[in-house]
């Protein structure tokens, strides 16, 4: 049962129990150094992208200037403290999220938008390319109104881009930010600890007009 893949969301009733304990992860991350759980610089802000397989997704991230620290894990479901097998399932409702640690000074959250809106394909739903499940489905978590905001205002204005090029509606979820649980030791930077790795993750080619006259 738990290899199966329900493309519906499940219920917190018929969700996984999880458990009440983290699973084990990494202390630090394998590219910088820096502790994936903190402390973080004073004013850093975080950010929670979901946009397809998680691996590709943080990687994309990590090489952006500004971002202070990257790490993967599960988010926007009701299974406590997942592991990945359960989350795989599509019985625990999460989504494969990268946590991003930023400095506003250094780089915005608007720009972290654009990078994530033209990296997938936001229009696919419970999918990313080859990638099916609801583990894979497009999603921005806020952690706070003017996030969220912003979040909505690039949705709008990315959709009306995708439209014009022939693309369906964005299927994007816009949440606030909820309990972000870290994957597993191994999925942590995997494709710096294995840079053959897979990588299902692309985008649509069509351009974001964040900073480029259009404001979040």
């Amino acid at each position: 049962m738990l290899f199966r893949k329900p493309i519906a969301m499940p219920t917190a009733e018929t969700a996984l129990p999880g458990r009440p304990f983290a699973i084990a992860t990494a202390e630090r991350h394998f590219v910088n150094g820096r502790p994936l759980k903190g402390p973080y610089p004073d004013g850093a802000l975080m950010a929670q992208l979901a946009m397809g397989c998680f691996w590709g997704v943080e990687r994309m991230f990590w090489q952006v200037p500004g971002v202070w620290v990257t790490a993967v894990g599960y988010a926007g479901g009701h299974t406590p403290n997942p592991t990945y097998e359960e989350v795989c399932s599509g019985l625990t409702g999460h989504t494969e999220v990268a946590l991003v640690v930023f400095e506003p000074g250094k780089v915005s959250y608007e720009d972290l938008l654009k990078v994530f809106w033209e990296g997938h394909d936001p229009t696919q739903g419970m999918r990313q390319g080859n990638d099916v499940g609801t583990q894979y489905r497009s999603a921005i978590y806020a952690y706070d109104d003017a996030q969220c905001v912003a979040a909505e205002a690039s949705r709008s204005a990315y959709a009306a881009a995708l439209k014009a090029s022939g693309y369906g509606a964005v299927t994007t979820e816009i949440a606030a930010a909820g309990p972000f649980y870290f994957a597993e030791d191994y999925h942590q930077q995997y494709l710096a600890k294995n840079p053959g790795g897979y990588c299902g993750v692309g985008g649509t080619g069509v351009s974001c007009p964040i900073g480029v006259g259009v404001r979040a």
